[in-house]
């Protein structure tokens, strides 16, 4: 039966049971920062599991694709590890229960899929005395068949909350695949007894105490693993042999020109290739990049490994997305999100490949050169420094490490090489802190502002009033009853109860402004998201004073706050140009919106063509030139998404979101501020566009009367050419090509002239050669522009003469350059020009080298240029003495 009979099977079979089928969610968890990466048929589902949401029903069943990497280190050494895998999965949210599950379960087991029943085991947690009886009773399977297995084995926990016991049915592989003990039986640690499908009944919650306290809505979440499935299904041994990933395995053995199973160390690495493979599509296809942090630098790993291997079966890189076509071929239909990447896939999968390649050679040569001097010295350790040297210098993760010093039967200090990168870490956060003392600052400030709320009314009116709540001196650490203008405070902060003012957060500055007491006047410097529910105002008392309980009027600055708004709905104008112009593997990595102008970086894996960069500025302003209407709305985050809002993977959504819709063009969640439509922003114009980052880049742009006054400027600029060159503005490109091709034809002249005065200058150097010491030598000071002139000068004197040894030096822009040349014939003798430049160019402070033959300095010290050419005829001789 192939793989995709059994999906359909599965799926087809719950439906008929009163299931709704979900198509498998993405790899990238969704509004769940406590996950990486979905690693199990119930990840998504969580928020029905401990009752955050609503099913759609009470009944699920889904085929989700899976990625787990704590085993990374042993796929390939066995056939049965892997990092990604199908898991089939029924699921019920307080409906049916153990009874139904395991019926439903044993009846597609044996019926649907025919496995023959003496084959079949099961295993129950040893206290769960339900489930032995529905086995035995109900399904009538003998007891020796069922297994007692305890907590470790068949109760499923983690911490605290909703947990259960586990029943799980095992195929028996038969005795060739058992350790041979006689003693061996489900639950030992050999390959004979496959676990094919794991029941979990959650019917309690783990309470702090320790105690298990029945749930009143009882849940069933199973899974059952494809792969395996398939393995029984086919009759075949491992999952390197079933439908979906043979062919990828020897698509491999043929490029590499060798033969699965003659080899193990091939094999192993064939077994890499191909399982990596589909982890690496499938994680690529849900827009993850490689890159050095979360799931980047999990999909960094695997692909890593992957190119590792390949290279121990001297492949030539691009080899891995070579075979992206080949999975899709297999999985495509099943996934549709593989074909529809498809370019895209291959196209990061190679940049990747070729980036690790740079690297990998360099690194293995010096991992290499450890391992030799730790084996002679009797060592087995690799210091942690090395290892954290290989991943931040040549890409190395760890475990790629780890793997390789394991091949020779040595490990690596782990404590040290997370020291290392600890140390790394706090560098970069006391780079973004400033100081230490600024957290030890963030923290007192928690604690002073604690309770307080200011609730932000700006998005309506950009003047309210409200009562002061807290006067705050950061750098003191104090709460203040008052503040004058002898506070004498830097950071002075004010909260109030409510606010216009928009503080700063998803990459929009906050506002500025004023804020006006009974006694005093202050101005707002910055405005900052406080530690809960507070917006900080960062004021400079500029009259009078503020107290603790007064009234104020606060009022933002008007043409600021519309300024950013233009520049913040352009960036939702971009993301949606950028994702029709390049793909919808584009998604938002960062922005600032600003008064002056906007950044936003966006995930894409290559420089932006002018042609894209001006299709963009074009598509943006024919937007504005509509004036389309944006409009914002409060609606549940599950409803947002069914619309196809776009939203940031990363983020953490409350349960009500605000939604920004431009028109029928552009719908994300989104806080900030905006204009009412777009024909408010103006003009829009991308002033750069390059990378940030792996698989990151970012564009720089301005909007509105930003925008506009580049455009004067530009103008002025034009005019100011135009007079120069003294041609019409509309003629300013014909004219300045006219000058700079006349300019091309004037510095042809020159260097025809310059050649001819050379030659002359070369005739009458010649005229210098020494001959004293039986060898001609000759060392003088000429006229050169640059090295590239000298050595023309040298090769030339060199012809000439036949036979000797030369010294020419220059001084340009007051750097001293020598070079030196000495005959083949005389090179035979023993002289040598990099030995004899050497010693020259010492003289000059600087120094240099090169071949026998051939050689070239430089020098600090124009006044010793002199000194050094004379010195040649004695160094000339210290090289015959030798």
């Amino acid at each position: 039966m192939k793989s995709s009979e059994i999906r359909d099977k599965f799926l087809k079979f719950f439906q008929e049971k009163g299931h709704l089928v979900l198509p498998s969610s993405s790899l990238v968890p969704q509004n769940d920062p406590t996950l990486l990466l979905i690693g199990a048929g119930m990840a998504p589902l969580k928020p029905y599991f401990t009752g955050e949401k609503t099913p759609p029903h009470p009944r699920v069943a889904t085929c989700q694709k899976c990625v787990r990497t704590p085993d990374i280190d042993k796929v390939g050494i066995t056939a049965r590890h892997a990092t990604f895998f199908e898991m089939l999965g029924n699921f019920s949210f307080g409906d049916y229960f153990k009874e139904e599950a395991i019926s439903w379960a044993w009846e597609l087991v044996t019926q649907g899929y025919n496995i023959p029943e003496e084959r079949l085991y099961v295993s129950i947690y040893e206290n769960d005395d339900e489930a032995f009886a529905i086995w035995r009773d109900k399904i009538g399977l003998p007891e020796s068949r069922i297994y007692r297995l305890g907590k470790d084995d068949n109760f499923w926990e983690i911490g605290q909350g909703p947990c259960g016991p586990c029943s799980e049915i095992y195929y028996d592989l038969g005795p060739e695949y058992g350790c041979g003990r006689p003693d061996c039986e489900v639950g030992c640690d050999c390959d004979r007894f496959l676990e094919v499908w794991n029941l979990v009944f959650t019917q309690f919650n783990k309470e702090a105490d320790g105690s298990y306290k029945p749930l009143e809505q009882k849940n069933i979440d199973t899974g059952a693993g494809l792969e395996r499935l398939a393995l029984v299904l086919q009759g075949v041994s491992n999952l390197f042999e079933i439908d979906t990933v043979r062919p990828v395995l020897e698509h491999f053995a043929s490029k590499a020109g060798v033969t699965y199973g003659r080899d193990c160390k091939k094999d192993i690495s064939l077994r890499v290739l191909t399982e990596h493979l589909r982890g690496v599509a499938f994680m690529v296809a849900d827009g993850i990049m490689p890159s050095n942090e979360g799931r980047g630098y999990v999909l960094r790993r695997i692909l890593r490994r992957a190119v590792r291997h390949g290279k121990l079966l001297e492949l030539e890189a691009p080899f891995l997305s070579e075979a992206v076509l080949l999975l899709v071929e297999l999985m495509g239909d099943a996934y549709p999100e593989l074909r529809k990447n498809s370019d895209y896939i291959m196209r990061v999968i190679r940049l990747e490949e070729e980036r690790f390649k740079e690297t990998l050679e360099q690194g293995m040569d010096i991992l290499e050169n450890h391992i030799a001097a730790l084996q002679a010295g009797g060592k087995a350790v690799l210091p942690g420094e090395v290892a954290f040297k290989l991943y931040d210098t040549y890409g190395f993760p760890l475990d790629l490490t780890r793997e390789i010093l394991g091949e020779s039967g040595l490990s690596v200090d782990e404590k040290a090489f997370d020291s290392s990168l600890e140390q790394q870490r706090e560098r970069a956060r006391g780079a973004a802190l400033g100081t230490q003392e600024a957290g030890q600052k963030n923290v007192l400030l928690s604690f002073l502002v604690k309770g307080m709320v200011t609730q932000f009314v700006g998005y309506d009116t950009l003047s309210a009033e409200g009562e002061v709540i807290g006067i705050v001196a950061a750098g003191r650490g104090e709460l203040l009853a008052e503040a004058d203008l002898q506070t004498g405070e830097e950071e002075l902060y004010l909260i109030l109860d409510q606010s216009p003012f928009y503080s700063e957060k998803g990459g929009q500055v906050g506002d500025t402004g004023l804020i006006t007491a009974p006694e005093g006047v202050v101005l707002v410097k910055n405005t900052l998201p406080g530690p809960g529910e507070q917006i900080l105002h960062l004021v400079e008392i500029k009259e009078g004073r503020i107290r603790t309980g007064e009234r104020v009027r606060a009022l933002v600055e008007q043409k600021r706050r519309q300024d950013i708004a233009r520049h913040h709905t352009s960036t939702h104008l971009l993301h949606r140009a950028l994702r029709d112009l390049l793909g919808e593997h584009v998604h938002q990595a960062g922005s600032l919106v600003s008064p002056e102008r906007l950044r936003f970086d966006f995930s894409h894996f290559t420089q932006l063509q002018a042609q894209e960069i001006a299709r963009l500025e074009e598509t943006v302003n024919d937007l504005l030139q509509k004036n389309l209407p944006v409009q914002t709305s409060y609606v549940k985050l599950d409803q947002a998404l069914e619309m196809g809002a776009m939203a940031l993977f990363d983020e953490k959504y409350g349960e009500k979101v605000r939604l920004v819709q431009i028109d029928d063009y552009s719908l994300e969640l989104c806080g900030g501020t905006h204009v009412g439509s777009t024909g408010e922003i103006g003009v829009f114009k991308i002033l750069s566009e390059g990378g940030v980052g792996a698989g990151m880049r970012r564009i720089e742009a301005l909007a509105g009367d930003s925008a506009y006054r580049y455009f004067v400027h530009r103008d002025e600029i034009l005019k100011e050419v135009s007079m120069l060159v003294k041609a019409p503005v509309e003629k300013v490109s014909e004219k300045l090509q006219e000058i700079l091709e006349s300019q091309k034809e004037l510095q042809r002249r020159i260097k025809q002239l310059s050649q001819k005065l050379s030659r002359h200058q070369l005739e009458g150097i010649l005229e210098q050669v020494d001959h004293s010491l039986g060898v001609p030598v000759l060392s003088t000071r000429v006229e050169a522009e640059s090295m590239e002139t000298l050595r023309e000068y040298l090769d030339k004197l060199r012809d000439k003469l036949g036979s000797g040894i030369i010294m020419l030096g220059s001084v340009t822009n007051g750097k001293v350059f020598l070079a030196a040349a000495v005959t083949q014939d005389l090179v035979k003798k023993g002289f040598h020009a990099g030995r004899l430049i050497g010693e020259a160019a010492r003289i000059t402070g600087g120094g240099g080298g090169g071949r026998a033959d051939m050689a070239q300095a430089g020098g600090k010290d124009p006044q010793k240029l002199q000194q050094a050419l004379a010195s040649v005829l004695s160094l000339v001789q210290e090289q015959q003495k030798q």
